[in-house]
């Protein structure tokens, strides 16, 4: 006979069904995302399917009326179902008669509550650059999905984020090199909230979302829309960047594109001399300490204030304290010098520049435009045995329900599962670092 689980059930007629309450997570991320793609969401589908959608094309100028003619460039995105979770459940007809039959409704509730939290925890990752292909029978099990989640930051991962003047400063250094005015919207961690309303007691008034189901919603200040989440990712850096200062600055030894055009790997020295086989992590990221070192505007590149900034695409290997680390900033795009229509650096990158690696720490992230994009399709009946399609109306996760029993064997299977797909555009957000302590 099949195997059951170790189910632990009781034989009790009557439930007290509005003393069991759910512990609820946050949702944000599934609730704000883009999932306006047209024939994609609505139709049924299945894992490795993609949809493609396009990013803003950039040009170059120059002075004068005598023209010279530059390539006009579609700039794609794609974004793959690739992920794929499951709850399942199974009963003996005697346990399903006397002891489930009439508590199904809450072992459902409880499951897709749990595949929504898996869900939303795996889009955030997308804020550390760490999204992985999460189902086992793919090919690319554990690949990292590329040219998801931002490559600029605020904060050191030393001094803690904890006020309205901090977040003004995140929202001015993110708006500083272009972003979408009309939309802007972050995502804090749950437990910095109250000291950065300590903060604003008496000097704001800010205006509250009288939906109170929706309890991840913060507020609005500073023409952005604040929400709470306690399912924000953690991103374990690399040995240099957890090192103490000033073992967590490298120095440039050279780049894989002396031209400028795209320099998408710099090899760097490490004080310490040291080996390492997790120097850098993907997802580390680093600022460049020269202060007369400056990123330009996305559209214009133009100099701004701001710190030249990037992020680790790839885990690396330190050898007596040299590494190559393969670096993006925009989509398939790195730090770019020449005067083309992908410039981002006001001046190119040198021997002996030095840049300083972030620590580990916990990740918030603020996004302009409707630029977090979540694919999340139908699967397809599962014949022979009954299917149905729910939405949890909780976090909004569409679930395939389908169920059966094993002929002869004893067995009543029930699964609720899933699949998605994310991706957040890297110019239209910005990681927000949190100390772990």
């Amino acid at each position: 006979m099949a195997s059951i689980p170790s189910n632990i059930l009781q034989n009790v007629q009557t439930f007290q069904m509005a003393e069991l309450a759910f512990l609820q997570n946050s949702f944000a991320a599934i609730a704000l995302s883009n999932k306006k793609f047209k024939d994609f969401n609505n139709l049924t589908a299945n894992l490795g399917d993609t949809v493609t959608f396009d990013l803003a094309p950039r040009f170059t100028s120059r002075p004068g009326l005598v023209i010279t003619q530059q390539p006009s460039v579609q700039r794609p995105q794609t974004l793959v179902c690739s992920q794929a979770e499951n709850v399942s459940s199974a009963y003996t007809d005697q346990q399903f008669i006397f002891n489930v039959e009439d508590y199904m409704s809450r072992f459902g509730m409880s499951a897709v509550k749990e595949l929504g939290t898996k869900i939303e925890a795996d889009i955030l990752k997308s804020v550390i650059s760490e999204l992985r292909v999460n189902d086992p029978e793919a090919n690319n099990f554990g690949s990292l999905i590329q040219n998801t989640g931002p490559f600029r930051f605020f904060g050191n991962g030393i001094t803690q984020i904890n006020s309205f003047s901090q977040l003004a400063q995140a929202l001015a250094n993110f708006r500083a090199y272009g972003a979408d005015m009309g939309m802007t919207r972050a995502i804090l961690p749950m437990e910095v909230i109250p000291a950065i309303v300590n903060t604003g007691l008496n000097q704001f008034a800010m205006s509250r979302n009288n939906e109170l189901a929706n309890s991840w919603e913060l507020g609005k200040f500073s023409n952005c829309d604040w929400y709470q989440s306690n399912l924000l990712p953690v991103h374990i850096s690399g040995t240099i960047g957890d090192a103490a200062a000033p073992n967590n600055v490298v120095t440039v030894v050279s780049t894989n594109d002396p031209t400028g055009n795209n320099i998408t790997a710099i090899t760097f020295t490490e004080p310490t001399s040291s080996s390492s086989a997790t120097a850098f992590r993907a997802g580390d990221m680093l600022q460049f300490d020269d202060p007369t070192f400056k990123l330009l505007t996305f559209i214009g590149h133009i100099q701004t204030s701001l710190p030249v900034q990037l992020v680790v695409t790839q885990d690396a290997i330190s050898t007596a304290g040299t590494v190559t680390v393969n670096v993006r900033t925009v989509t398939n795009i790195g730090l770019v010098s020449a005067p083309t229509q992908n410039q981002n650096i006001n001046k190119a990158i040198t021997a002996g520049m030095t840049a300083t690696v972030v620590p580990s720490h916990r990740a918030g992230v603020i996004w302009s435009g409707d630029t977090w994009y979540l694919a999340m399709p139908k699967l397809p009946d599962y014949e022979p045995y009954p299917s149905v399609q729910t939405v949890d109306p909780d976090s909004g996760v569409t679930v395939r329900h389908y169920w059966g029993s094993l002929f002869g064997q004893n067995v009543r299977s029930y699964v609720r599962d899933n699949i998605w797909g994310s991706t957040l555009v890297p110019e239209n957000c910005m990681r927000l670092i949190f100390p772990l302590t």
